[in-house]
């Protein structure tokens, strides 16, 4: 459901003062999807931004991949409108591959070809008011399921979060944190993490390895931003294991969406540009430090792939899942396993959600993000000479190669 700012979600127009001979222009940077929902839905909450920021200041928003208008575009019509120094902000809500990579490279050659100041700021990451807005859309779920069955105890209840999975770690335990933070600040019986793609576990072990603990009521809450593809993944699978759990009471919550608190942190997350380097947490960065099990990726080149993607729009072949040979009802994910149609990767067949690769998200210091790394990508069945290192776990039984059973079941 939409919704408008609230006094829960304060106006920063008080934010640090630029140069008396700056024009700020406001670049709200988004991944991309062929879902055309989800690009509706961040379109909304980039017009809904400018009632929290200085009048003066001109927002625009753009994309790495799928959906137009393309990062450029956007970068293009703040210069038209005679900006001379750029905020951008990466519209993610943790610091992975695309923003730790991908945007910051788009913006720096964009920053070079034009001679025009970029400052990049950082993702939205774990933040008491995204905690907030989570905790809200879950309130809201129980209350219409406590109209329609009756109340269960809180402490007979699970919470079950789902985040967006990436080949980054650190990226993959702030979806842990934040879900900690949840269970208890609210009180609830248990609490379970699962990842709708790339790592482990994927959503339908997480249910399931749920149904066994012996809780009435189990809430699914995604946290993500928008809809798309990998919301429709986590509904459907909460639907299969809720049909082969009838005792067990499964309720859907709601994304984040444009919530006012969500409105509210990517404020700060401009605003803060201006007082200088957002403080931001590097020492878990799997391209600085030698984190466990991903030390073959640190000082990988800072590159972007997602040009042969690039503004392609939301109606893109491959976009539904009616096009698909392996999902009936919604995307399970099948596509990225290496079967032979040239999709060996999380890149899936782009049902909805952009590619279902890393919606994770970046931490970045000023604009040219110099962590001192670089990192390849994929080669993803495109003909491209980058290449990716592999996720290492990518044979775990848990993640994507849960997904074989349900093609075994079509064969």
């Amino acid at each position: 459901m939409t919704q408008t700012p609230t006094q829960d979600a304060p106006v920063l127009r008080d934010a640090p003062t630029a140069g008396a001979a700056e024009k700020i222009g406001v670049m709200i940077c988004g991944h991309g999807s062929r879902s055309q929902r989800a690009v509706d839905e961040f379109a909304v909450l980039a017009e809904k931004l400018p009632a929290l920021l200085p009048p003066e200041w001109e927002v625009e928003h753009g994309y790495l991949e799928f959906a137009n208008p393309v990062l450029r575009d956007g970068l293009d019509k703040l210069r038209e409108k005679g900006c001379t120094r750029i905020l951008a902000v990466p519209g993610m809500l943790f610091a992975a591959m695309h923003a730790k990579n991908d945007i910051p490279s788009v913006l720096n050659t964009y920053a070079a070809t034009h001679g025009i100041r970029v400052d990049y700021g950082r993702e939205l990451g774990v933040d008491p008011r995204m905690v907030r807005a989570a905790s809200e859309r879950i309130e809201a779920a129980i209350a219409e399921a406590d109209a329609q069955d009756g109340p269960v105890p809180r402490h007979e209840t699970l919470l079950v979060v789902i985040g967006r999975g990436a080949s980054d770690p650190d990226a993959n335990g702030n979806v842990s944190k934040i879900a900690r933070l949840l269970w208890e600040g609210m009180g609830f019986g248990w609490c379970e993490v699962g990842y709708s793609g790339v790592t482990f576990p994927l959503v339908e072990p997480a249910l399931e390895h749920a149904a066994k603990l012996g809780y009435r009521r189990v809430v699914v809450f995604p946290y993500f931003l928008f809809t798309g593809v990998l919301i429709d993944r986590i509904y459907g699978f909460t639907d299969m294991v809720a049909e082969a759990h009838p005792d067990i009471r499964f309720v859907k919550a709601g994304y984040l969406n444009d919530h006012p608190q969500v409105l509210a942190t990517f404020a700060e997350r401009v605003t803060e540009i201006l007082g200088g380097p957002p403080a931001m947490n590097c020492s878990m960065c799997k391209y600085r430090a030698q984190v466990l099990g991903f030390e073959a990726e640190v000082g990988a080149p800072q590159e972007s792939h997602h040009h042969h993607v690039e503004g392609q729009g939301a109606s893109a072949p491959g976009s539904n899942v009616a096009d698909c040979k392996l999902c009936d009802d919604f995307c399970t994910g099948a596509c990225r396993l290496d079967l032979g149609h040239g999709h060996s990767h999380d890149h899936g067949h782009g049902h909805g959600q952009s590619h279902d690769h890393d919606h994770g998200h970046d931490h970045a210091h000023g604009h040219s993000h110099d962590h001192g790394h670089s990192h390849g990508h994929h080669h993803h069945g495109h003909d491209h000479d980058h290449h990716h290192p592999p996720y290492p776990h990518a044979d775990h039984p848990l993640g994507p190669e849960s997904v074989r059973k349900h093609l075994k079941d079509r064969s």
